[in-house]
């Protein structure tokens, strides 16, 4: 693994030195978490072993017996499961309902220490959290304001840094929260923020402190991918080429695909059966979607969930709606 570790380093440039590495992965695993708090604007940041792990350690590490969290109902599970984690009280609000939000937040007693976290980009619609509108809500009643941006590193901003460098806000935002399983193409996951909130995560964060580090290959695997992110801008352009190619085109055969603004389109179905049906059909003409069923969405809403990639061409977006279309004719969903 450690060769495989500095082969990617070695292949990708990193002013890791050669001895320096060699000497063990700690000095790896740092310079990790210091070039992901450069990118993100951020003055520190914490590596876990997973995003999900990245999740549940910040929830749990910060909300606290008398504090309250608030979540979009439409947040991923992670953020779900580190809220029950911890030892304070969760309210939801109804996705994107900034409104219903304030009601909320007016309701709580004078002190009270609350967080609102939610997804950047939501992974099952593609739309964008309104962080301008969240943000004047938290500031007003002194609530912390977390993004998981599994889905934003490498897609919004202007260098790929995520949704609150799209609204550029970056210095506004508490935490950034992600994964490096998307756009890093290696496991793992971090968190950052601020340097006392991150050295107090670091002795208090049980999902970190009690499980193993990230291994080195897979720590140089994602140092290597975020320096192609900085150097390769024209690969994010074209994503966005591919994005707007797919989405236009799946609404020109005339389906269902809500609210998405990203690169993740998802393409609505309805009952179950026919959605898994139409996902086989799919898949045996050469085209791979992800069926996303309970307990992901309500059982009136499943459906095929398509994510882009800068490496797609445009003959095989072309190809994707030609089949997209004949089955979904076939099928009556269109």
């Amino acid at each position: 693994m450690l060769a495989a570790a500095r082969a990617a380093l070695e292949r990708y440039g990193s002013g890791c030195t050669g001895s320096r590495f060699l000497n063990g992965t700690l000095d790896l695993h740092e310079q990790l978490e210091t070039e992901l708090a450069e990118f993100f604007g951020k003055e520190s940041c914490l590596v876990f072993s997973t995003g999900y792990q990245a999740n549940l350690g910040v929830i749990s590490g910060l909300v606290g017996r008398t504090d309250i969290v608030f979540l979009d109902k439409l947040d991923h599970a992670s953020i779900v499961d580190g809220a029950k984690m911890s030892h304070g009280e969760t309210m939801r609000f109804n996705h994107g309902d900034l409104a219903g939000l304030e009601r909320k937040l007016q309701k709580l007693p004078e002190g009270t220490g609350s967080m609102v976290i939610v997804d950047g980009i939501y992974s099952m619609e593609g739309d964008i959290a309104d962080v301008p509108g969240l943000l004047k809500i938290c500031q007003k009643y002194g609530a912390a304001l977390a993004i998981d941006d599994a889905h934003s590193v490498g897609v919004l901003g202007p260098n790929g840094e995520g949704t609150a460098a799209h609204y550029d806000l970056v210095d506004e935002v508490d935490l950034i929260v992600g994964t490096f399983s998307k756009s890093l193409a290696s496991i793992g996951g971090f968190a950052a923020g601020s340097e006392n909130v991150i050295h107090y995560l670091r002795h208090h964060s049980r999902p970190l402190i009690f499980t193993a580090a990230l291994p080195p290959a897979n720590t140089a695997g994602v140092l290597a991918a975020l320096h192609v992110l900085q150097r390769e801008p024209e690969r994010r352009e074209q994503l966005w080429r591919n994005t707007r190619r797919l989405q236009e085109g799946m609404r020109a055969l005339g389906f269902d695909i809500g609210p998405t603004e990203t690169p993740i389109i998802p393409v609505l179905i309805g009952p179950l059966e026919k959605t898994f049906l139409f996902w086989r059909k799919l898949f045996d003409a050469g085209v791979f979607t992800n069926p996303v069923v309970p307990p992901a969405v309500p059982p009136s809403q499943c459906r095929l969930r398509t994510s882009l990639m800068a490496t797609h061409t445009a003959e095989q977006i072309d190809l994707a709606l030609e089949v997209f279309g004949r089955l979904g004719k076939e099928l009556g969903v269109i």
